[in-house]
């Protein structure tokens, strides 16, 4: 079952409660996480390192494009793949998918899509991607946890791992850096991780449609500054 995640507003009470984020950090920091960069002027589309092994290539290989994405999407879930792409293309995000791909080796991934506009003086230019594969992650969970909390375990995970994606691309930290910042706000103020990470989601959804991308990145690293 694809989950596409549209995200709540300020008012929304928490989406998740987390079962094992606190205890299995180490089970989902190291998922395999690749990135993806597409501008509208352009055909092309940027994988990283990481995204060509998730998808079972090397670099050089093969060339990457909208429609070698969606031939690796599972049949199943490429009307919701279809859908995150225009939803996030024309209104813009952060806006999330979960979805299951095929690699070149015909082994199944379960990936956690995160993405957003590239703005250019508060113009929309292109589009960027964060895709986690949290298979081996999942895989781990499911021989120690019943299958209602490996979903709540997957989509808090997702949650976080959103966060991360739009600290990295709005504050161009790394993935580690990300996630401490993150860590260091959930221990201040007492909080679950996850919890935090919603935080982030929220206030980077108050701020995607503001013209002042400097602005807003410091509005939104405001949070680590408070209390």
């Amino acid at each position: 079952m694809v989950t596409c995640m549209s995200l709540p507003t300020a008012a929304s009470p928490p989406v998740l409660d987390t079962v094992v984020v606190q205890a299995s950090i180490g089970s989902f920091i190291d998922c395999p996480t690749g990135t993806v960069e597409h501008y509208f002027d352009s055909p092309a589309f940027t994988w990283s390192d990481e995204l060509y092994r998730i998808h079972g290539y090397t670099r050089g290989e093969i060339v990457p494009t909208l429609e070698l994405n969606l031939s690796h999407i599972e049949s199943r879930d490429r009307d919701a793949a279809r859908a995150f792409w225009h939803e996030l293309t024309t209104a813009g995000g952060p806006l999330s998918v979960y979805l299951s791909l095929v690699d070149a080796a015909g082994r199944t991934r379960k990936v956690l899509v995160s993405g957003d506009l590239i703005r250019d003086d508060g113009n929309p230019v292109g589009v960027w991607a964060l895709i986690v594969d949290l298979t081996r992650s999942i895989h781990h969970d499911s021989h120690r946890l019943a299958d209602s909390a490996v979903a709540a375990s997957a989509l808090s995970r997702a949650v976080i791992e959103q966060a991360k994606g739009i600290l990295m691309g709005r504050a161009g930290l790394t993935a580690a850096e990300a996630f401490d910042r993150i860590n260091q706000r959930s221990q201040a103020t007492n909080r679950k991780v996850v919890v935090v990470s919603q935080e982030i989601i929220d206030r980077a959804h108050q701020l995607t449609r503001a013209s002042n991308r400097l602005r807003d990145t410091q509005a939104l690293l405001e949070l680590f500054q408070q209390p």
